[in-house]
């Protein structure tokens, strides 16, 4: 006898599109010299304070940068239907999520993010690429609230982009 997955009903797709699974940043011979001198002198700090755990997370974010630069991003679909967004392989539902902006200052700001009801699950960013963010807003307003005054990239995007993290 077979086993039967559940099914879950998305809706009916509105607006898709792809992006890239984390940003893949060009970043220069530069910038990978000062990010080893750094990591080695909190690598050096972090056992002389015998702070251990500091040192081996100083070495994991080497690693994980040293991969990302390599292996290039899987592209990952992102679904609007009439019902929620999905983004990957994970559905969220418009009764989840507490309200929408759009941060658009093109070429490198074109940003849809989507703020939740619950206060643990974090702030989503989701890039729109080469969508027209008015469409994306048409289709969204009917289902969630719009955030206008959140017309700015967050923080972290900043600091993320800036540093090209």
């Amino acid at each position: 006898m077979e086993a039967v997955e559940p099914q879950i009903h998305i809706g009916e797709p509105q607006l898709d599109w792809e992006i890239d699974e984390y940003p893949a940043h060009q970043r220069s011979k530069r910038w990978y010299a000062i990010a080893i001198v750094l990591g080695v002198v909190f690598i050096i700090y972090g056992v002389a304070t015998a702070n251990f755990l500091f040192a081996v997370i100083i070495l994991m974010v080497g690693v994980i940068t040293a991969l990302s630069t390599f292996i290039p991003p899987e592209r990952v679909p992102v679904i609007i239907t009439n019902t929620g967004v999905v983004v990957d392989d994970t559905y969220y539902d418009f009764e989840a999520i507490k309200d929408f902006s759009i941060a658009y200052e093109p070429p490198h700001i074109k940003i849809l993010y989507l703020k939740f009801r619950s206060p643990w699950q974090p702030l989503l960013t989701i890039p729109l690429e080469d969508i027209d963010p008015n469409l994306v807003r048409e289709i969204l307003l009917p289902f969630c609230l719009e955030n206008i005054e959140r017309t700015e990239e967050s923080l972290t995007d900043s600091v993320r982009r800036l540093y090209k993290l």
